[in-house]
């Protein structure tokens, strides 16, 4: 009797259920870790627009603008480079010696179900989670 080669439907079933099994569980972290990533990349871009405040308040004394108003910010989005938006950055409240600026997840994106909701900075380096986290 010749030996057959090849899989039994018993053997793939199993394997089948191995990977399904593993990535109900892999998955769903994966899924985590980025919106993770994606938050640090927004906590980044906030603290270099700090940085750029302090910046224009070295140069002129004061976070808003001749006018009294806020300035325009070099981008406006996270991440700052590629097509795809996750957060828009803004001021949210400024004075001549306050600052607050925000990282607002966009509605739709990936981060629209993030836990930690809406990041905030101010001019003392005071980093607040809106959502919670």
């Amino acid at each position: 009797m010749k030996a057959v080669k090849g899989f039994t439907l018993i053997e793939l079933m199993i394997v089948v259920a191995i990977i399904g099994i593993l990535m109900t569980i892999a998955y769903p972290s994966y899924l985590s870790y980025m919106q993770d990533t994606r938050r640090g990349v927004a906590e980044a871009d906030l603290m270099e627009l700090s940085q750029w405040m302090e910046r224009n308040y070295t140069v002129s004394g004061r976070y808003t603008n001749v006018s009294n108003a806020a300035p325009a910010l070099p981008f406006d989005k996270s991440p700052k480079d590629g097509a795809v938006r996750h957060y828009g950055l803004s001021i949210a409240a400024i004075t001549a010696n306050n600052y607050v600026l925000t990282a607002t997840p966009v509605p739709g994106s990936a981060q629209s179900t993030d836990p930690c909701g809406v990041i905030r900075v101010d001019q003392t380096g005071n980093r607040v989670f809106v959502g919670g986290c």
